[in-house]
């Protein structure tokens, strides 16, 4: 069987989308088989077929096998994790749409986490350039400079989380 490897980059906000994507796959016979960093998926060919997939984030690594077994009890096979987000698939039900949540607690749940990591992190990552910004070395001064374009990209992020929330709170 043929495997290649597909690059497709997306923000944390945008999961539905590659949910979306990775059912195109499928449907065309590249089934998903594991992801990798950054942004790299890894396909087996075979026949097509309609597969519905979720992405869900969780990093509690000592709740793992709980986590996992209820997923398995309501029909989800695993296919793997990247960067805290875990994959799943299921055989898709011909005019039925399956959710892993169907209460807006849960469909939100996992971007409350990712937002809190990212809210919890950012302190870090702002005393290191703030530390870096101190040194005169020239590589030093460039790099903080990128590091301070990062940090723009990471506060973005973490704005388009809560208009994710805010957004998935309204549709309720």
């Amino acid at each position: 069987m043929a495997i290649t490897k597909k690059l497709h980059w997306f923000w944390a906000w945008e999961d539905d989308k590659v949910e979306v994507w990775l059912r195109e796959m499928s449907k065309q016979g590249w089934h998903f088989k594991s992801a990798g960093f950054p942004a790299s998926f890894n396909f087996e060919q075979g026949e097509p077929g309609d597969y519905t997939y979720r992405l869900d984030y969780f990093v509690n690594r000592k709740d793992i096998q709980n986590y996992l077994q209820l997923f398995h009890d309501a029909g989800w096979l695993y296919l793997g994790e990247m960067g805290g987000w875990q994959y799943f698939c299921q055989k898709g039900l011909i005019g039925e749409e399956q959710e892993i949540y169907s209460d807006k607690e849960s469909k939100t749940k996992k971007y409350l986490v990712l937002l809190l990591y990212m809210i919890i992190f950012f302190p870090i990552l702002f005393t290191f350039i703030l530390l870096l910004s101190r040194m005169t070395n020239d590589l030093v001064q460039a790099f903080t400079f990128i590091m301070a374009v990062l940090m723009s990209v990471y506060v973005y992020a973490m704005v388009q989380l809560l208009r994710r929330i805010s957004k998935l709170r309204k549709i309720f």
